[in-house]
């Protein structure tokens, strides 16, 4: 979880710690901090249930990883409902695997301790500034997160557990340095070669392929003579963006929506708060009666970074004073936010009391709250204003839309009639190439939906997202079916023509490696020090030459021919650099340690009583 923490802190933070930290921990079975619930689990464990909570919530983060590494990609893949559930299914999987794995951990009796988890926070270098813990950083990062530090520390505690118990199973693996050595010469080798082609081309012309040998290919493989379902489509598309196209924003307008909302144009203000924190705990009245004698403290003189550091029970905060962070109001606890923004600088609140335990809060210094002038914001209340118009246009039409389709559902010229829009077509085209205008995976789903299919209606409005819809209507409609022979046929000579050549080709290669073997002379390319992966030859011929022993001979089949390949001599790898091997070596450990932790998973899963919820 920490490295994913340090990989995240590299970027963006509040974009990409989120997608990986909020990822990761949602694989570690929080959803047990959430209490039991009356839900038929995803799956059982040992006894121990996996809510079907834990699996929407950890599958929707896994959906929005891939997204982000995939991007629009993703999106035609997720069309599919079958890529879907294998998605889903494998979440579910990690999810049984982290419930073995933290099983195991109990009985074992693997413990962290809070000073384990604390000094693994403060070395944690997403969470330093120069080197040093900031826990002005920290706590920025946790806020970015949605996360408490009681509940991260928790989240912490189950991570390291289980990170610990990995260590032992799986943490051992080592490669002897002769391994990555012996792997890196081994690759590093080359070979001497000597080559002969037979093109298959020459042979085409002497080649015959008759009507009865076309039509029983075509009666073999019918399989790879199918023609995909195909569809044409009617369709209505609204979109926003087109709207605001056609609207024209004055700049009277926009100063006129300046001075009515001028307190929208002010700076952000942010107040820097530090706060002596004492936890609920289990007994309440004695927290608060502490919370009480710390205020007394202070009404008595004492200084409040002093007793941050001796009497909060917030200790990270505690070390720098009490300082928080700078925070905009809203952003808080109602009730401390409130006392913070009730505050002038300098002054502290008296006890407050939070769902996080009770506070006494500082302000310690104030920013922002400035007005900008209208030149500054004028382009933005513009775009503004236009994009406001714009939704409020869309949205109308988008109900009219809706209404007029379902109400008059054999015809879209109605809900054009009611919208203004156009009623535009497409040709005949398959789910796997549609057309660029209407390439939207949604859109692509509703086409070949049963609902359009089957029904010959108009289908439900479409959302493609980014305030575009659309409405669809079957046009044509060609089921999925074998090609007739004829439309085929001359792709069928084509291929048997170039599969006989290809076969003359093999008869000559075959009679040059029984002439080679018999000390025949043969006219040979030579080509030395060949390496693994040389991109000079054809592949073929490569793979051929590191398969053979020294003085062997072979064919092998090329793309439109077939090679004759002799093997003569193979090179030691000259000058293997230690980066190379150490490079290995660190790839070699990581296979190692996969394998294992895969047999470590396996081994407990065929031990493990697991039930499956019924779909």
């Amino acid at each position: 979880m920490l490295e994913k923490i340090r990989e995240g802190a590299q970027g963006t933070i509040a974009k990409s710690i989120l997608v990986l930290v909020i990822l990761s921990f949602a694989f570690t079975g929080v959803s047990s901090y959430l209490g039991s619930s009356t839900e038929t689990p995803a799956a059982t464990v040992n006894g121990e249930e996996i809510p079907q909570s834990a699996l929407e919530q950890a599958y929707q983060n896994e959906k929005a990883r891939m997204e982000q590494q995939l991007g629009e990609m993703f999106e035609t893949l997720a069309a599919d409902d079958n890529y879907l559930r294998s998605i889903k299914q494998g979440v579910l999987e990690r999810l049984i695997a982290d419930k073995l794995l933290d099983q195991t951990a109990t009985s074992l009796g693997l413990r962290v301790s809070d000073e384990q988890i604390k000094q693994a926070i403060v070395d944690e270098p997403a969470f330093q500034t120069d080197g040093k813990f900031d826990n002005e950083r920290y706590l920025a990062i946790l806020r970015q997160l949605g996360y408490q530090t009681n509940s991260f520390r928790d989240m912490m505690r189950v991570d390291m557990t289980r990170r610990q118990l990995l260590n032992a199973l799986v943490g051992s693996e080592f490669v002897l340095p002769t391994e990555s050595k012996a792997v890196a010469e081994l690759q590093g080798q080359t070979r001497d070669l000597r080559y002969l082609v037979v093109e298959a081309a020459p042979f085409e012309a002497g080649v015959t392929v008759t009507d009865e040998e076309a039509k029983n290919f075509y009666d073999a493989n019918p399989d790879q003579f199918i023609n995909p379902e195909q569809v044409s489509l009617e369709y209505l598309m609204l979109s926003a963006k087109s709207l605001a196209d056609a609207i024209t924003v004055t700049d009277e307008q926009a100063k006129a929506y300046y001075d009515e909302h001028m307190s929208q144009y002010k700076t952000p203000e942010k107040r820097l708060a530090a706060h002596i924190l004492v936890n609920l705990g289990d007994d309440e009245a004695a927290a608060q009666a502490k919370a009480d004698a710390i205020y007394a403290k202070l009404q008595g003189g004492a200084d409040f970074a002093e007793l941050a550091k001796t009497d909060s029970e917030d200790t990270f905060s505690g070390e720098q004073g009490g300082q928080l962070d700078w925070f905009e109001q809203g952003v808080m606890d109602p009730a401390f936010d409130a006392a913070l923004f009730g505050l002038e600088k300098g002054q502290y609140s008296a006890v407050v009391k939070t769902d996080y335990g009770f506070h006494i809060i500082k302000l310690l210094d104030v920013q922002g709250g400035e007005q900008a002038a209208f030149a500054e914001v004028k382009d933005r209340i513009l775009a503004q204003l236009k994009e406001k118009e714009a939704l409020d246009k869309f949205y109308g039409l988008q109900q009219k839309l809706a209404d007029t389709s379902y109400e008059v559902p054999d015809t879209l010229s109605e809900a054009a009639k009611a919208t203004g829009l156009e009623v535009k077509s497409t040709a005949l085209f398959t789910r796997e190439l549609p057309p660029v205008e209407i390439n939207n995976p949604a859109l692509i789903k509703a086409a070949f939906s049963e609902q359009v299919l089957q029904s010959g209606m108009n289908s439900d409005l479409i959302d493609l997202g980014d305030n575009n819809v659309a409405v669809v209507r079957m046009k044509e409609h060609k089921m999925a079916g074998t090609l007739p022979f004829d439309e085929v046929k001359a792709g069928i000579v084509a291929r048997l023509t170039q599969d006989k050549a290809n076969e003359a080709a093999k008869l000559q290669a075959q009679e040059l490696l029984a002439k080679f073997k018999a000390g025949e002379a043969l006219e040979l390319t030579a080509k030395a020090k060949v390496a693994r992966f040389d991109r000079e030859l054809d592949p073929s011929i490569v793979n051929k030459g590191f398969q053979l022993a020294v003085g062997g001979a072979d064919t092998v089949n090329m793309a439109a021919g077939y090679a004759l390949v002799v093997l003569d001599k193979v090179n030691p790898a000259e000058g293997v650099q230690d980066a190379l091997v150490q490079a290995l070596a660190q790839r070699l450990s990581g296979q190692f340690t996969e394998t294992t932790y895969r047999g470590v998973i396996e081994s407990l899963k065929a031990k493990a009583e697991i039930s499956y919820a019924a779909e």
